[in-house]
């Protein structure tokens, strides 16, 4: 049953056409996510779906009786409001209150939230927004629109949220850059592009498909199109007369095709690796202590970083991620320990808040205060032309920072970090308020970077795919550590031995000197087994790596097994050749031994397979 349905909708913001006569519409039951490039307009279409904002044009039809509630970006509270009273607001009345207050203090067990009484202003972000969302889900409603309700969640209450939107029986609309999370819940991604709206059933990665075969399909219909032109322009060019009634239709027909424009190529943030020579000493932490009131956040940690080490930095909101970056950038000074940082070393912090940010400057003038030209991969390029390169044209460019979106400001506020050509990039929270085209691209750029990237983050999806090393804060100041990206952790926390005394041993045979990369405190494992959300079991699936090595692994066996072949030809040919022979014979050696190696990897790659699909 359709719920909801938007039709023409057109919609203008200072020059800029966020919507140009699109179609939405929403059914019973549909879990729908939307996606674009920052500032193409997102949050404007979930405002006007709740019925916050109208269109310039168009009509939005609502179902009689139907009941929407909508959870903002950044939640706004009552001055001097409660826990409770935050979480009860607009969902009292006379007939249900004391059934809502006991489920809104329910809520505030489950989310693991501060004493009902507690005032809202003096709450960090992500309890905040876990406030909001109570207020959200507390009472049933039809719609559910939610703009970016994962961002200041850390993992354990994202993973509790896909939990619960996952049995939602109403539907959903909801803008998220988190990957995993549109993975587990959309049955529907709707797209933003040029002010139109493009639909596609399924979750992300089915998105990704559709939106592949669509591009190509585009693609071939322009080649169609150019050779159908060259050849009409050849028949024009021989002389052709208009005639008759059917060549001047012939003739307008070319003009037609002539003025029709082709697939636009999409828009792509394009990022050079730009970086500082790195000397011997890079970062180097020795006991650091770190305490707030009675509050101990870090406890004895010593760690010493490597040339280009991928650190991705866990824990619940308030344990102390923030703070550990903040004492290695030397803004918090730590209570006792020492902080070592080489001379050579030259660090970007790309911060939460982009506090430092003034709006009243233009886009480019802000950008030149770091610097008129860098050097790139590519040679030496202006500040203009990297501009462009960030999907800001020579409009965006002029204008006035305070009129860009939110996400505007944080692609210009990571554009400004990495034209500083630092060696260590330190990035918090760096997938809040990002759209996913910019985080794939700023992906690739770390895949290339060569430097050191510490980064604290509760986006799964990117640290499992930029992160070779996790730190976890575990409570009571300790610091664990775990190889590889977040899966990798999640998949090693459940097996480690009580006894054990520290994660670091796992890395010490790269990094002897981080041998001692633990805290001092409690040394036993964590109470809360990773594998365990909310009383929910957590499935069993591939890492990042794992997935890419699976999608690709039949065609290296099959090059393998291809290149083997082409060898025992060449041996046959080179029979009288023993110097040729021979090294043929190595040659078939070494491929058959990659070969083994493959075929059992593949065995286990098999089985896991078999098991995350009879889940």
């Amino acid at each position: 049953m359709n719920l909801l349905t938007a039709e023409h909708l057109t919609k203008v913001f200072t020059q800029r056409r966020l919507l140009d006569d699109a179609d939405f519409s929403i059914n019973e039951g549909e879990k729908i996510g939307v996606i674009g490039i920052n500032g193409t307009g997102k949050s404007t279409l979930l405002r006007i779906i709740a019925g916050l904002e109208e269109p310039d044009e168009g009509t939005v039809t609502r179902g009689r009786n139907l009941t929407i509630r909508y959870l903002p970006q950044t939640p706004v509270f009552d001055e001097g409001a409660t826990v409770l009273e935050a979480i009860l607001k607009n969902n009292v009345d006379s007939l249900n209150e004391w059934s809502v207050e006991s489920e809104a203090m329910a809520a505030i067990n489950r989310l693991g939230l501060p004493e009902a009484g507690e005032k809202v202003a003096q709450l960090s972000g992500g309890q905040r927004k876990r406030i909001a969302l109570a207020n959200a889900v507390l009472a049933p409603v039809d719609i559910l629109v939610l703009d970016e309700p994962t961002n200041h969640l850390d993992s354990e209450m994202a993973g509790w949220l896909e939990d619960y939107l996952s049995d939602f029986r109403g539907a959903i609309v909801m803008v998220t850059h988190d990957r995993y999370f549109l993975d587990s819940i959309a049955t529907r991604i709707v797209e933003i592009d040029k002010g139109r709206l493009y639909s596609y059933p399924g979750n992300y990665a089915e998105y990704l498909m559709l939106k592949s075969e669509r591009q190509n399909m585009e693609i071939a219909s322009e080649r169609k199109r150019q050779s159908l032109l060259r050849t009409e322009l050849q028949w024009l060019s021989r002389g052709a007369r208009a005639r008759s009634t059917k060549q001047k239709a012939h003739i307008d027909r070319i003009r037609a095709m002539q003025e029709k424009q082709g697939p636009a190529e999409e828009a792509a943030v394009q990022i050079s690796s730009v970086t500082s020579r790195m000397g011997r000493t890079t970062v180097e932490l020795k006991d650091i202590c770190k305490s707030y009131g009675e509050k101990c956040l870090i406890d004895s940690y010593t760690y010493i970083f490597l040339k280009n080490d991928r650190i991705g930095i866990v824990g619940p909101n308030g344990c102390g991620k923030s703070t550990l970056l903040n004492i290695i950038n030397g803004i918090v000074a730590p209570d006792s320990g020492t902080v070592t940082v080489g001379q050579t070393i030259r660090i970007g912090y790309f911060s939460q808040e982009s506090a430092d940010m003034d709006c009243s400057l233009t886009a480019i003038d802000y950008i030149k205060e770091v610097g008129e030209y860098i050097k790139t991969s590519d040679g030496r390029i202006t500040a203009s032309q990297m501009m462009e390169r960030f999907l800001f044209d020579g409009t965006m460019q002029w204008s006035k920072i305070e009129k860009f979106s939110g996400g505007e400001k944080r692609r210009l506020y990571l554009l400004r970090v990495l034209m500083s050509e630092p060696n260590v990039l330190i990035l918090d929270e760096p997938t809040n308020d990002l759209d996913i085209q910019t985080l794939e691209i700023l992906e690739e750029y770390l895949d290339h970077f060569e430097g050191i990237v510490i980064t604290v983050s509760h986006d799964r999806y990117f640290l499992d795919r930029i992160a070779r090393r996790i730190f976890a804060f575990e409570g009571g100041g300790r610091i664990r550590q775990y190889e590889g990206g977040y899966s990798d952790y999640l998949n090693a926390r459940p097996q480690e031995d009580s006894s054990i005394s520290g994660a670091a041993s796992a890395s010490g045979a790269d990094n002897p000197s981080a041998a001692s990369g633990t805290s001092g405190a409690d040394s036993h494992a964590p109470e809360n087994d990773s594998k365990k959300t909310w009383g929910g079991e957590r499935k069993l699936k591939f890492t990042y790596k794992e997935q890419k090595e699976f999608e690709v692994i039949d065609s290296e066996i099959e090059a393998l097994e291809s290149r083997l072949s082409c060898l025992e030809k060449d041996m046959a040919d080179a029979a009288r050749d023993y110097g040729r022979l021979n090294q043929i014979l190595r040659e078939k050696e070494e491929a058959q031994q990659q070969l083994d190696e493959k075929m059992e990897r593949w065995m286990y790659l098999n089985e896991l397979y078999e098991k995350i699909q009879s889940q």
